[in-house]
């Protein structure tokens, strides 16, 4: 909601820029959306390779 009313207000301001923007959010987002997937896969690795680390003190704290 508040990107929406900041939106409004550029579009005030300055209507040919909030067009161009409107414009190029979707293309930015198509060229950043690798880099997001490749953030969740590390994140993944980290999370699993921390797993695997921690198990032996889990297994000893469970027992």
């Amino acid at each position: 909601m508040f990107t929406f009313l900041l939106w409004i207000l550029l579009f005030i301001i300055s209507w040919p820029l909030a067009i161009l923007a409107l414009v190029l959010y979707p293309l930015a987002w198509i060229i950043l959306l690798p880099f997001r997937i490749l953030g969740i896969a590390v994140d993944g690795v980290l999370a699993l390779i921390k797993g695997i680390l921690f198990l032996p003190a889990r297994i000893l704290k469970s027992a």
